[in-house]
């Protein structure tokens, strides 16, 4: 396991020099990294380290999603008013819909097992996204508008969306039932999670200006919070649901709104933490990719993706319509909520292991979304926005 991750280590800082050469971004050079180093090329990652690779991704996510609370300001969401909230839903709703409108034709699944590969598909990812829309932040770009703060709170908050209706209908797939009340994990999800980081985060902020402990132990024992509300959400599996990750974004905002230093101080630690974090994070997602099953299907498949991403495109376009983007501004959003990567390679393969007929093709169209749009939106996402909008 140690020789897995100093390979990934050192090959990732090599490709991430590659890339930053030709002007792209270093994740492009983690991916590759992992696909290079996974089972499917060199197989140099061991065993050992893929059985606790979604525990390592769940902690950079952790890192990732700490920055972004850190980072946002509860006065820039209300600028952009309810198109806050419409970003968390409508865009993947469009392209679910857009998905069973296209994959009966072309892929010739019937509607829910085409409702099922757009729920595969339709989670941005916030592992891709949040950390671009940090770096727009931090070089002011569009953050007089909200953007940034606009599309990572929505990046967050749809994936809780997404993966209950997909939990739903794989499991009306499997049994031919179909618990309407199980909806009841999206709202819930959000609520309790959002609740619960806000009370957290009040919390927190009195306890540590009591006590006066040293910046590492006082995020160390944030990292042990957030670890357990991540187990939370895997315990509640019922009805009712929790968002883990959404809490630790809620916690993280809520000492940026009440101590604002303290924010600062806390995002400048994680900004070198998730340097290490991110080439784990991404080479992981590499070396999980089958790419044996995103040539096995044909281009019929990427032709679909791309399709569907008009439809999401669509999605974003009306979530925004009454805010006073300009057009480019707009476009710049639409492009912003193209990568796919965490959630396709957590939930992609799920559908075979649960034996659908139809669960090849969706895992086929999982590792195409992640090998198509996480390279193309982050190059799209780093090459518009100096030109797009407006530096403050």
């Amino acid at each position: 396991m140690l020789f897995s991750f100093a390979m990934m280590i050192l090959v990732g800082v090599v490709f991430a020099m590659i890339m930053r050469k030709v002007g792209l971004p270093n994740l492009l050079g983690y991916l590759l990294t992992g696909i290079i180093l996974g089972p499917f090329v060199f197989n140099v990652i061991d065993t050992t380290t893929f059985q606790i690779s979604s525990d390592i991704r769940q902690i950079a996510l952790m890192i990732i999603l700490m920055r972004a609370g850190l980072n946002l300001q509860i006065s820039d969401l209300k600028k952009v008013g309810s198109s806050a909230l419409l970003m968390c839903f409508v865009p993947a709703s469009f392209e679910i819909l857009g998905l069973m409108i296209l994959a009966p034709t072309f892929l010739h699944l019937d509607l829910l097992n085409a409702a099922i590969l757009g729920t595969v598909l339709a989670a941005v990812s916030p592992a891709v996204v949040v950390p671009l829309m940090l770096r727009l932040m931090d070089e002011g770009y569009g953050t007089k508008e909200g953007i940034p703060q606009l599309i990572m709170a929505g990046a967050s908050m749809d994936d809780v969306y997404v993966i209950v209706l997909f939990t739903s209908l794989l499991t009306l797939a499997k049994s031919g039932e179909f618990n309407a009340l199980s909806l009841l994990r999206i709202p819930t999800s959000i609520l309790f999670g959002i609740v619960s980081g806000i009370v957290l985060g009040y919390v927190l902020c009195k306890l540590y200006r009591l006590l006066k402990l040293p910046t590492g132990i006082e995020l160390a024992s944030m990292f042990a919070i957030g670890m357990v509300l991540i187990t939370i959400e895997r315990i509640m599996t019922g009805m009712i649901g929790f968002s883990g990750l959404l809490a630790i974004m809620a916690l993280t905002a809520t000492i940026r709104h009440i101590k604002p230093e303290m924010a600062d101080k806390y995002s400048a630690v994680l900004a070198k933490l998730w340097q290490p974090a991110e080439i784990f994070l991404f080479a992981l997602v590499g070396a999980s990719v089958r790419i044996d099953y995103a040539l096995s299907f044909g281009p019929v498949v990427l032709v679909v993706i791309i399709l569907a991403l008009v439809f999401r495109m669509l999605g974003v376009y009306l979530s925004i319509m009454k805010t006073k983007f300009n057009m480019k501004e707009r476009i710049f959003t639409m492009i912003a909520y193209i990568p796919k990567a965490t959630v396709q390679a957590a939930i992609g393969g799920l559908a075979l292991e649960a034996g659908l007929a139809s669960g090849e093709l969706i895992l086929t169209a999982a590792v195409t979304a992640i090998l198509f749009t996480a390279p193309l939106g982050a190059i799209f996402i780093s090459l518009t926005y100096r030109s797009f909008l407006q530096k403050v």
